[in-house]
């Protein structure tokens, strides 16, 4: 497999994670959004959207084949490698998993991503500050209501007492959170999931500062 990612984009970090997460070897190609990569031919033949991440398969994977859409490629690896899973067996459950992840994904993520916030500092000057607030007042809302739901359900982490989708998405979020100097100290429950996957390999591992394309 390779991994064609940005090492800051949070869709290529929660993809890395459920990489990380299943065990898998794969190689990274870093595609450098600030410089206009994902805008190439090379990389718009790969995904015809312009946007990381995209993973590409071999025939011993099912391939080839290229995958795009982080929620898309994650449902893919929990269906392609079960072990460990990253949804539970009660449908139910799954579903509130789904749901928690999907608050990242849909509803807080794509407001601070880098497309968006190029706009907004365009709209205002370049001023950082109403960039942080831009961030701030999609993220804030979004890991509230995630500490109650994890308040609900988790055990540990997000959900339960292991690692799902919910936690491959959080981690990514949390850490955009501090860039945009946002403390997670008024959610205690995410700042221990967020600490417990510090001491995780497979989170560790994933995380942007160590990426070879990082800077």
């Amino acid at each position: 497999m390779i991994l064609h990612g940005y090492w800051r984009s949070g869709t290529s970090y929660r993809t890395r994670i459920a990489l990380n997460l299943k065990g898998l070897t794969y190689d990274q190609v870093g595609v450098d959004l600030r410089a206009g990569a994902q805008r190439s031919d090379a990389f718009l033949a790969l995904n015809p959207q312009g946007m990381v991440p995209a993973l590409e398969l071999g025939p011993e994977d099912g391939g080839p084949a290229v995958l795009t859409q982080s929620p898309a490629i994650l449902e893919w690896l929990d269906e392609a490698f079960p072990e460990p899973p990253l949804l539970p067996v009660n449908k139910i459950e799954r579903a509130h998993v789904r749901a928690m992840a999907a608050l990242v994904e849909c509803d807080v993520h794509p407001l601070n991503n880098l497309r968006v916030l190029k706009a907004v500092r365009e709209i205002s000057g370049g001023d950082q500050a109403d960039t942080d607030a831009w961030a701030a007042r999609w993220i804030r809302p979004g890991l509230e209501a995630l500490e109650s739901l994890i308040a609900r359900h988790g055990r540990g982490w997000c959900f339960g007492e292991t690692p799902t989708l919910a936690d491959c998405c959080l981690i990514p979020q949390a850490y955009s959170a501090t860039r945009f100097n946002i403390a997670l100290d008024p959610w205690p429950r995410i700042a221990a999931v967020v600490a417990r996957a510090a001491l995780h390999p497979a989170f560790a591992a994933a995380h942007p500062d160590r990426q070879a394309d990082a800077d």
